[in-house]
């Protein structure tokens, strides 16, 4: 078995405007890194469109209605100030979730060993009925809910290293005992969430903040300390990672200083604890990261580290 890469073309075509942080040069740049040598023995599939009834099981129906049908048929439509959808939105986000959904059906059917989702746009600050922080259709939360519903998995946990809290996952898994949530994440910063108190119906959301500076000793003491203990006494069936690389030191829209070399330290501590708990079941999706070259490099030692697993 191999890693397997899921993307699409019209994941590019999503142009929320000029100037726009989550610009179709993040995929570009992403892409464009997976086309090294090093990666020639990814599997690499067309991301397809979802199932629009299988987002509906983390968004209400009126919204998911809502967001299709206000997709423009040219300029921009802003579903909220940073939230912008182009004509080419509406496959874009139906290709980010198919993708993270056939992930899963493809690693939990044994076909591939692991998989990284090169899509966009993100999706971890997505509520059941909002969209913000650039975010539509929450692709980590739908793909946890069909993993326990196609699949009838137990229990599934997502664990996010984006530098903004996924106040969107936390929203949906708080109240379910069998999903658990771990986040690392810049504290204060938008979105305002994320505290250690807020810990779920069940003890099932980890928080861990990290004041504007902290690095690589912070990040690593923070997934040591907190959220791997608290993982691995879960247990999962499955590892879902919501891998956004704007913690790097170079990224421009926060304040944390976690260098390339972190990003795989965290992945391979993510996989001995899958390793141990769900036989290596890992489906990884981009989130952000909005320096190019940082979210290259540090995207490239993060699909390495999937593709040593």
């Amino acid at each position: 078995m191999t890693t397997y890469l899921y993307s699409h073309p019209d994941c590019v075509g999503h142009d929320p405007g000029p100037m726009h942080p989550e610009c179709p040069d993040r995929l570009r740049s992403v892409l464009a890194g997976l086309e090294d040598e090093s990666f020639q023995y990814l599997h690499r599939v067309e991301a397809p469109e979802i199932d629009l009834g299988l987002v509906e099981a983390v968004h209400k129906p009126y919204y998911v209605e809502k967001v299709i049908d206000n997709v423009p048929h040219e300029g921009r439509v802003h579903l909220d100030p940073d939230t912008a959808m182009s004509p080419n939105t509406g496959a874009a986000i139906r290709r980010a979730s198919g993708a993270a959904v056939e992930a899963v059906d493809r690693v939990v059917g044994g076909d591939a060993k692991n998989a990284f989702c090169a899509v966009r746009p993100p999706g971890h600050h997505a509520e059941s009925s909002r969209a913000m922080g650039f975010c539509l259709f929450n692709s980590a939360a739908i793909a946890a809910f069909h993993a326990r519903s196609a699949h009838k998995l137990d229990r599934v946990a997502v664990i996010d290293f984006d530098v903004h809290h996924g106040n969107g996952t936390q929203h949906s898994f708080e109240p379910e005992p069998n999903l658990f949530y771990g986040s690392s994440h810049q504290w204060p910063a938008y979105p305002g969430t994320g505290q250690e108190s807020e810990t779920g119906s069940a003890n099932n959301i980890w928080n861990v903040p990290l004041a504007p500076g902290a690095g690589s000793a912070e990040f690593r003491a923070g997934y040591k300390n907190r959220i791997l203990p608290a993982l691995t006494e879960f247990n999962p069936d499955l590892l879902i990672i919501s891998a956004g690389f704007d913690a790097h030191a170079r990224d421009p829209l926060a304040q944390l200083n976690v260098q390339t070399e972190d990003y795989a330290w965290v992945t391979e501590q993510l996989l001995d604890v899958a390793a141990r708990c769900c036989d290596n079941r890992v489906v990884s999706l981009l989130e952000g990261g909005y320096d190019l070259d940082a979210l290259r490099e540090s995207v490239q030692a993060h699909v390495r580290t999937l593709m040593a697993a």
